[in-house]
């Protein structure tokens, strides 16, 4: 088994309210202490098969521009989904199954890119995308407990997709076995590993009480095995994977100093650092009655990301 990450975007961050205060008043942390961020998704190649774990953002998806008061920002693309991918040796046409850990569009931006896999995905996530057809499969963990785990689903030899509700209400993690070490996939169960350490949950979720139970068990998993933990939007991520580095709770990974932030001229447009929605003044949000020419500014402040419920202030320039 060959496990790659698909390296997207680079030189972000992420503030400590934002990442920890999930459960506890946002004044309690420091706005000033900022995490890495990043993103990237990741491949297992099992020898007979190419298996995806999430899909990044939509090509099409412009960069967030950053100011003084976002809470999340990615960074600055290095590649779209498709050419990171084959830059790794992967053509979309030998990929067999994607696993979807969430519905948000920095998960599932490029499913469209791959026809004639498979894509597995929880059914309360699927049904909030309109996903039909022959190649969705809605997750129905029919295998049983996984270790702590309460239900799961054997994708194949070794990988195995997990029911783990919470950041949203489909939400999964996927867990592969090799040599000896178990590689947990989690999506967004914590946005950096520092909220793993510290035993915190971030403000994103749409089940809390949920979001809270999945995290006590992806912690009480990692306390009995050997855990490479894969996570999206830290570079933690990718250099837990080149370094097989499991986790310890006693000894936390050093967090390291945020890299030089990119800046760029904004363009109208907003995207959601949650879950890559762009809002669009062009367009509007004629569904909620805000017609096309609206702009951003002028959206009344209970205003929500249609696809993820979060507040205006979550969104960043584009």
């Amino acid at each position: 088994m060959i496990i790659k990450a698909v390296k997207l975007y680079e030189n972000g961050f992420m503030t400590q309210p934002f990442a920890l205060g999930g459960e506890d008043k946002l004044e309690k942390f420091d706005p000033n202490v900022k995490y890495r961020s990043s993103l990237q998704n990741y491949l297992i190649d099992t020898g007979s098969e190419v298996i995806l774990v999430d899909t990044g953002m939509p090509l099409e998806t412009p960069d967030a521009v950053p100011d003084e008061k976002t809470f999340i920002h990615l960074g600055t693309r290095i590649k779209d989904y498709v050419s990171a991918l084959k830059d790794l040796g992967y053509k979309p046409e030998q990929v067999t199954k994607i696993l979807v850990t969430h519905k948000h569009d920095d998960h599932t931006g490029e499913l469209r890119s791959f026809p004639n896999a498979k894509i597995y995905i929880g059914k309360e996530d699927a049904e909030a995308l309109h996903l039909e057809g022959e190649n969705i499969i809605k997750a129905d963990y029919s295998d049983g407990p996984y270790y702590n785990f309460p239900a799961s689903q054997k994708i194949a030899e070794g990988v195995y997709l997990i029911e783990a509700k919470g950041h949203t209400k489909g939400n999964s993690i996927i867990i592969a076995e090799n040599g000896g070490l178990f590689y947990m996939f989690h999506g967004d169960v914590t946005y950096t590993d520092e909220a793993l350490y510290e035993n915190k949950l971030s403000v994103v979720y749409e089940d809390k009480e949920a979001a809270r139970e999945t995290l006590d068990r992806v912690r009480e998993f990692i306390a009995a095995h050997p855990t490479v933990y894969l996570s999206t939007h830290t570079p933690l991520g990718y250099e837990n994977l080149e370094n097989l580095r499991v986790v310890d709770f006693a000894h936390p990974t050093e967090t390291l100093p945020v890299g030089e932030i990119v800046y760029k001229t904004a363009t109208g447009k907003y995207v959601c650092g949650v879950c890559g929605y762009v809002y669009d003044p062009a367009k509007g949000d004629p569904d909620r009655g805000y017609p096309a020419g609206t702009r951003f500014e002028d959206l009344p402040a209970d205003w929500k990301c249609p696809r993820c419920r979060q507040g205006k202030d979550r969104f960043n320039k584009a």
